[in-house]
């Protein structure tokens, strides 16, 4: 098994860390929002879709109208839910309005709605997985959900998904059903990109090997790819005889020599792969 030594983490850099990646991720929000979904008129949701459809019914300044529903509903949130969000969330809360009004003169980096659905989603989901990675959030909505969560006993889930939709179905009968289509893009592609920033983009295979030559394959698995391997007791289901698996995890460059490995050793071996979007541990990513 390869080994990576682990270094102990000042807690004050890493409070500094945090913070930094709640400014930084606030203001990748709030540019997205300025130059692709604004300017497109795409309310995908959340206290900036609320200002979007204002903006376009009253002309209020987008920037306002966040401020004005993201600080009572965090006064609300320390009121219903009890002081678990900290400072970090309070920051997030003010600083991502801040930067939609320094920011709200760069107008539109293009005129073309799904263009703006689509990179506007991702922007939002990079900010929003760079908040996340500070272990904070920027309030608005969430903290709503959470608050109806509590009162109504629906899943934060479902609590999400109704305020989202409403704004959604809102920015429909404003604008027009394509709008609202939009909207939904920009949501999916969120929910999408977040979990590309907070898993990341390095992939890791499980594989689950069947073999008579498990010592073999074992040994081969240890000296030659460096990894390490779990054995797990397991018996045939038809003919009810011990089964010895083995369990790897590997990089996905190091599939291939894996699997040549087990065919060289064992033609006759059933494998198993599946896909691991994030490996934690030794040899891995630091848990």
């Amino acid at each position: 098994m390869r080994k990576k030594r682990n270094y102990p983490i000042n807690p004050k850099l890493e409070k500094l860390w945090e913070y930094m990646n709640v400014l930084a991720g606030s203001a990748i929000i709030a540019i997205a929002f300025n130059v692709f979904l604004l300017p497109n008129r795409v309310a995908s949701g959340g206290v900036s879709g609320i200002s979007t459809i204002l903006d376009a019914l009253f002309n209020w300044e987008p920037a306002y109208v966040q401020w004005a529903f993201n600080i009572p509903l965090f006064i609300a949130g320390l009121i219903f839910l009890g002081r678990q969000f900290g400072t970090k969330t309070l920051v997030g809360t003010v600083f991502l309005p801040l930067v939609v009004f320094l920011t709200n003169d760069w107008g539109s980096w293009t005129n073309e709605p799904l263009l703006g659905s689509i990179f506007g989603g991702i922007g939002v989901g990079l900010g929003l997985g760079i908040v996340f990675r500070g272990k904070s959030s920027t309030g608005g909505t969430d903290l709503a959900a959470q608050i109806i969560n509590k009162f109504t006993g629906l899943s934060l889930g479902t609590c999400v998904a109704i305020i989202d939709g409403l704004i959604v179905l809102t920015a429909a009968f404003v604008f027009d059903i394509e709008r609202g289509l939009y909207a939904l893009i920009a949501l999916y592609v969120t929910s999408k990109t977040i979990d590309l920033v907070q898993v990341g983009f390095g992939r890791s295979k499980m594989t689950i090997i069947i073999t008579s030559k498990q010592e073999e394959i074992c040994n081969g698995i240890l000296n030659k790819i460096d990894r390490g391997v779990t054995k797990l007791s397991a018996y045939g289901g038809y003919t009810d005889h011990e089964r010895p698996v083995l369990m790897c995890v590997v990089d996905q460059t190091e599939f291939t020599k894996l699997k040549q490995l087990v065919k060289a050793i064992d033609p006759t071996a059933f494998i198993v792969v599946m896909d691991a979007s994030e490996v934690l541990g030794e040899g891995f990513k630091r848990v």
